[in-house]
């Protein structure tokens, strides 16, 4: 079951990491997290100065989701299992609680409480996932993942039940399917018919 829950004992204390887009950092408190993978928009995509980073990154979503270039590496279902085994076996080591999560066919949101810190969180998944993801491309060292990650502090529960329900809902306003329940690489698959947490060594730590 979701529920919005922060350390209310540890004064929030965020890190902020001026890059294209905010970074807020903290153990403890849920947090919106979204990558992509490398070369999933134009390298040279400008967004007007006075648009706000959200606003900034809901047309980045809406442009990776009706991208028909690119890679589109995650709408394979070999890919997309890769991506979810990483997510859930970091969970079971309890990098983070779990809360919602889709694999779109170039990006990745997920909703976390991190036990550890964020940077290790995203490293760990990204690193791990590229690797495993060259590997069945049959190439090497190439960029993955975009470095970029866009993350968001949830500031209460309100928002919390909104950022789970664009997470769900994200493959249905995509087109791809009635309902989040029928989409296969996401939380709102019911669990007794998503794929198996296999945990697979070459994406342990």
């Amino acid at each position: 079951m979701r529920e919005f829950r922060s350390r209310a004992h540890s004064p929030f204390v965020p890190q902020f990491h001026a890059r294209r887009l905010p970074h807020y950092f903290t153990v403890g408190h849920p947090i919106f997290l979204t990558w992509r993978l490398a070369g999933s928009l134009p390298e040279n995509r400008a967004f007007p100065a006075v648009t706000t980073s959200g606003k900034a990154f809901l047309i980045m979503d809406r442009l990776l989701d009706t991208a028909r270039t690119g890679p589109l590496h995650l709408r394979r279902p070999e890919f997309a299992e890769m991506v979810i085994e990483a997510i859930r076996y970091r969970e079971s080591e309890g990098h983070y609680t779990l809360h919602s999560f889709v694999v779109m066919a170039n990006h990745v949101h997920l909703l976390v409480t991190p036990q550890i810190p964020v940077s290790k969180l995203t490293q760990s998944l990204k690193r791990a996932t590229a690797r495993e993801g060259n590997r069945m491309l049959g190439v090497v060292d190439r960029p993955f993942w975009q470095d970029e990650s866009y993350d968001r502090w949830v500031r209460d529960g309100r928002e919390f039940e909104r950022i789970a329900s664009y997470i769900e809902n994200n493959p249905v306003n995509a087109g791809l399917c009635a309902t989040p329940e029928e989409f296969p690489w996401s939380s709102g698959r019911p669990s007794a018919t998503r794929p198996q947490d296999a945990i697979l060594p070459h994406i342990s730590m």
